[in-house]
């Protein structure tokens, strides 16, 4: 059985299906979805869809990101946040066209049962963008932290390599777990297209919903699966490029 954390797939389908397929996924394997499944390409809809199905011949874990939450109000009470429309919400109500008050009923469902992060038997945490309190994510008292935080991964890019986990000085917030997977903050914005390790922190989004591409990674043998860029698979689209 393998372990796969997926990253940020913001409305393109076409890249999960492409990446799904080319990492071989089988109904075996456990899927780690780190959040932000809505809002930037035109499927959307079609992607909650797509993830509500596989749920269904495959374990999967689908942890909340901040678009999603976005998303989950706008489906409850009609609520559209400003910052979230033209962060790829108008988008994503375009693509909710010809659904039944029934089927968005079925995804606010799915979207209210995504935990907020998720911690394996290997104390390997997973979560959609970080979080501050220095005991850990049980011990949170800012929820917005795992929506939004990007202070644990600055953090840990600025880490010198040398201090390792045992000494005093590494950061108490990392202590906690033998490796953290986040999503939330591209990787693009460091010029890199692929998933990246700063100390025991690894950032899986890289981009899907700008010029990047949507990545797969096999969190035991650190293995990284692919698709195209999204641009190039919605070609007619700007995504979040805008």
């Amino acid at each position: 059985m393998l372990t796969l954390a997926i990253g940020d797939i913001h409305g393109g389908l076409k890249a999960l299906k492409q990446v799904l397929k080319r990492a071989e996924v089988r109904t075996n394997d456990q899927l780690i979805f780190l959040g932000d499944y809505v809002d930037g390409w035109s499927e959307s809809a079609q992607v909650i869809d797509y993830l509500m199905q596989l749920s269904k011949t495959t374990t999967c874990v689908f942890i909340k990101g901040n678009h999603d939450k976005w998303c989950e109000q706008w489906l409850a009470d009609g609520s559209v946040n400003d910052v979230w429309y033209i962060h790829g919400g108008k988008e994503t109500i375009e693509s909710y066209d010809g659904f039944s008050k029934l089927e968005k009923e079925s995804h606010l469902n799915f979207f209210e049962a995504m935990p907020l992060y998720h911690i394996d038997d290997e104390n390997r945490l997973f979560v959609h963008a970080g979080f501050t309190s220095m005991h850990g994510v049980r011990k949170e008292i800012h929820q917005e932290a795992f929506y939004y935080d990007r202070t644990l991964w600055e953090m840990a890019l600025t880490m010198d390599k040398r201090i390792q986990k045992a000494s005093e000085l590494f950061p108490n917030r990392l202590k906690h777990y033998k490796e953290i997977y986040i999503g939330h903050t591209p990787t693009t914005r460091y010029h890199k297209y692929q998933p990246m390790q700063a100390v025991n922190v690894w950032n899986i989004d890289t981009g899907a919903a700008f010029t990047g591409m949507l990545s797969v990674i096999d969190i035991d043998t650190k293995e990284v699966f692919q698709s195209d860029t999204l641009m190039h698979l919605y070609p007619t689209e700007m995504g979040r490029n805008k």
